[in-house]
């Protein structure tokens, strides 16, 4: 295998509080600590066992700001060979397709790919379909959701896990792979891992060098916005039942009244 790419990307920590940015409600990513997504550790290391079965290398891509370097740097120190990092201010506020359509681009960049591997969704938007907008817009196959994988040559195979059952995938390479979270545990960086690190290439790119127009991304030119929003309910005290020896009928009284039994 010549060239395995990796999707990541740098998001706010879910034990930290996100937030809308005022104005134009997307999501304020300078209020929260930031960090790389752990589907996307999953994937960088399913790439790595990949590599380490063959042979070629791994190359990470991200889209973001400034300190999107930071997760980039732990992909790195994970093992990933190099790192391709888009950062444009006009791509702030894009949506999925956009996204999509601005790393299928840069996808075009990358020398020799035969494997494109993500995690199945971000943490911070959930829409769990870039992947596969990526596919269609290069005309490849993709299997998605997956939790086990296998490359046999130019056969990709693996499972993908759904309420139904367990499916049976096949695709010949090249081609783009989601994974959930049952299909790996990822390593843990080493110190000369994250000392490697330092070293290794980072390409930095714009919408120019990739053949996007600022006219095609961004939220003025997104299909989807937020128009409005309402911050949650703060949490309120929970019921205290005091057992006297009454505390399961207690209990069953409370279930019953907020219609939960």
């Amino acid at each position: 295998m010549t060239n395995i790419v990796v999707l990541i990307k740098q998001v706010p920590d879910t034990y930290s509080e996100r937030k809308l940015s005022d104005g134009d409600y997307t999501l304020d990513r300078e209020a929260a600590d930031a960090v790389l997504d752990e589907i996307n550790e999953k994937a960088v290391e399913e790439a790595l066992k990949i590599k380490e079965a063959g042979e070629g290398e791994v190359t990470v891509l991200a889209v973001g700001p400034d300190r999107t370097t930071d997760a980039i740097r732990k992909a790195l120190s994970m093992g990933a060979d190099k790192a391709i990092h888009i950062k444009d201010d006009a791509i702030h506020g894009s949506d999925a397709i956009q996204t999509a359509w601005v790393i299928a681009r840069a996808l075009g960049t990358v020398e020799g790919v035969e494997l494109v591997i993500a995690g199945n969704e971000a943490t911070d938007g959930r829409v769990g379909a870039v992947p596969a907008i990526i596919a269609e817009y290069l005309e490849l196959p993709h299997l998605t959701h997956m939790r086990k994988l296998s490359v046999d040559g130019d056969k990709l195979s693996g499972e993908r896990e759904t309420d139904e059952g367990i499916f049976h995938l096949e695709a010949t390479l090249p081609a783009i792979v989601s994974v959930g979270e049952k299909i790996n545990e990822p390593r843990f960086p080493s110190f000369k891992g994250i000392m490697a690190a330092k070293k290794k290439e980072v390409q930095v790119l714009s919408l120019a060098d990739i053949g996007v127009e600022a006219e095609e991304v961004g939220l003025a030119n997104a299909g989807s916005t937020v128009t409005s929003s309402t911050p949650k309910p703060p949490k309120t005290a929970g019921e205290k039942v005091v057992d006297e020896g009454d505390g399961g009928t207690k209990v069953a009284e409370y279930l019953v009244g907020q219609k939960i039994i």
